[in-house]
């Protein structure tokens, strides 16, 4: 049986064998992947080459330009593909209350009605706080749409006994989170034990029921463009409804070469399944410029669906506030200082 029609009986014996249903009201467009049997042989010996990946990235901004009328959407639609994020060792249920009336007005009054967007009803894509949060958001949030995510498995390092981070992950769905944001045993892409990895991920999932997961690979940590290739490939075949860079908290998070090889990986994907996976870049992003460079990125190597907030969101809250200045800028033709556009 040739490569292709092995996967392609691979994707129809876990079609049949675990249909997915998508959660009631969730904003998905499309059916979720509901992975398949381990596929090494989707990965194992994938050529990637670093030096043109580098070129590519790099082409991305340097040939592509929006200006004027064009940025400013742009940038809007940012706001609503960003998952407005807390994860700090003081976080209180205040901060995570003040967050939340952030993500359901992200922009300032006097911003929307000279853009023109009143009737947009404008929100960020979701707010992701810790699991002893997820009730305070789910609270504030309640009648906005915007979903709850968060992180655990023992986030940010993921070094925990899986029963206890099968158990965070369990708890977070109770307390009402819509989407869990996981990471994975980086020994097990070091010692390039697929079945571990693929196993742990399934279990994960498993555990999320309903929530959609985002599977975090910390590519910082991964050492190789290859290893993040085959560990976006196994996180998406046991069941990912999203693959993301980082952590925000490894030495090296996102970067458009790490990127580029991640939504090839999701492309690779989606042409031998069928199925559509997201993408979140996250970590090392400030700037309204990052924003539209990883837009950029998923207009020209996925296309026009990889820019909806149900298969793309930016974990970068720092640049929210960038974003606000510039488009405040092309309303008025005046840079606002800084802190006329606080976080929360």
């Amino acid at each position: 049986m040739s490569i292709e029609a092995d996967t392609a009986a691979r994707v129809d014996a876990a079609a049949r064998a675990h249909p997915v249903p998508v959660p009631a009201g969730a904003p998905d467009s499309h059916v979720r992947n509901p992975g398949l049997p381990l596929a090494p042989e989707m990965f194992l010996g994938h050529p990637v080459n670093r030096s043109a990946a580098e070129r590519r990235a790099a082409s991305l901004t340097a040939r592509r330009s929006v200006k004027k009328a064009h940025q400013a959407a742009w940038l809007v639609n940012a706001i609503r593909c960003m998952d407005l994020t807390t994860l700090a060792g003081d976080d209180t249920a205040g901060r995570v209350r003040r967050l939340c009336a952030k993500a359901r007005q992200p922009l300032a009054a006097r911003i929307v009605e000279g853009l023109g967007i009143g009737g947009l009803r404008l929100t960020t894509g979701a707010v992701c706080v810790y699991p002893t949060m997820v009730a305070h958001a789910v609270r504030a949030l309640e009648g906005s749409g915007v979903p709850v995510a968060s992180v655990a498995t023992g986030f940010p390092a993921g070094l925990m006994p899986l029963d206890l981070r099968l158990a965070e992950i369990r708890h977070a769905v109770a307390e009402g989170a819509d989407e869990i944001d996981i990471v994975i045993t980086r020994e097990h892409v070091l010692r390039q034990d697929w079945t571990a990895l693929f196993d742990e991920i399934a279990a994960m999932r498993e555990a999320a029921g309903a929530a959609h997961l985002k599977a975090i690979l910390a590519t910082g940590d991964l050492k190789t463009l290859r290893n993040v290739y085959a560990a976006s490939m196994v996180a998406m075949q046991a069941g990912a409804d999203f693959i993301k860079t980082s952590t925000g908290k490894e030495g090296v998070n996102a970067t458009l070469p790490v990127s580029l090889v991640m939504v090839r990986a999701i492309r690779d994907y989606g042409e031998a399944t069928g199925f559509r996976v997201g993408f979140k870049p996250a970590g090392g992003m400030t700037s309204a410029k990052d924003a539209l460079a990883w837009q950029i990125l998923m207009k020209e190597e996925l296309g026009r669906p990889w820019l909806r907030p149900d298969l793309f969101r930016l974990g970068a809250s720092s640049m929210l506030g960038d974003i606000e200045r510039q488009l405040e800028h092309y309303v008025t033709g005046r840079y606002a200082a800084s802190h006329r556009h606080a976080m929360a």
